[in-house]
């Protein structure tokens, strides 16, 4: 373990070369990546990345399809995706004001115009390429969506998820239909590729986590 003046070993846990996690909340050894057909494209607040309860490293982790990426901004989709894209071609999570229970009740995905009202044709969703999820704080995913105006392009979906959060008290959301990255991408992907088993394995990871990291608190082992 690198040593840091002014820090001891107690004060300075290792942490997992994968999802840069304290040893004490790694999950990664029970990790086999899903070989996803729709890519995956996390976009990740440079100031969510050392949270401890942050799951975009965890999520790209699972799949083999997933690109992650920190910053605020990119001048389009193929420097973001380090590759060749069409935006048209992907969709983009960003609930903003939005809200599935009203614009299509009892709807686990729902694909919205620029003003967040359910779209005629939903059968749109089966041509996508890849899906984008914008990984931080509300007013930092919000950040992010304005300072990329090529995500404009692409289509916009919106989740009606039937629970809230596992995060429960961990990490309060603010909203009934906000979910953690991996909660998101699991849903997403799961819908998608018509695969309820890929919503399955991803949850489960996070469940893992948030185990370790409540046993973590119990036995006050230092995990930050």
């Amino acid at each position: 373990m690198p040593y840091v003046s002014g820090m001891t070993d107690l004060e300075q846990p290792a942490t997992c070369p994968t999802c840069l996690k304290p040893h004490a909340l790694c999950v990664c050894a029970g990790i086999t990546p899903i070989a996803n057909k729709i890519g995956v494209l996390i976009l990740q607040h440079p100031q969510e990345q050392d949270v401890d309860l942050g799951t975009a490293r965890l999520t790209a982790a699972h799949l083999k399809n997933a690109v992650l990426k920190v910053g605020l901004s990119w001048p389009n989709i193929g420097k973001a995706l380090g590759r060749g894209a069409d935006p048209k071609k992907w969709a983009v999570l960003y609930l903003g004001s939005a809200n599935a229970a009203q614009a299509a009740p009892g709807k686990p995905v729902v694909l919205v115009d620029k003003k967040g009202n359910a779209l005629g044709d939903q059968d749109a969703l089966k041509d996508v390429e890849g899906i984008i999820v914008l990984d931080g704080t509300w007013s930092q995913a919000k950040a992010i969506w304005w300072r990329n105006a090529w995500l404009l392009k692409c289509k916009r979906v919106i989740l009606g998820p039937s629970r809230p959060s596992k995060y429960g008290r961990l990490r309060k959301e603010p909203r009934r239909d906000g979910l953690s990255t991996i909660e998101s991408v699991a849903m997403l992907l799961g819908h998608l590729e018509g695969k309820p088993e890929i919503e399955a394995t991803l949850v489960s990871g996070f469940e893992r986590m948030l185990a370790k990291y409540k046993d973590a608190q119990g036995t006050n082992e230092r995990v930050v």
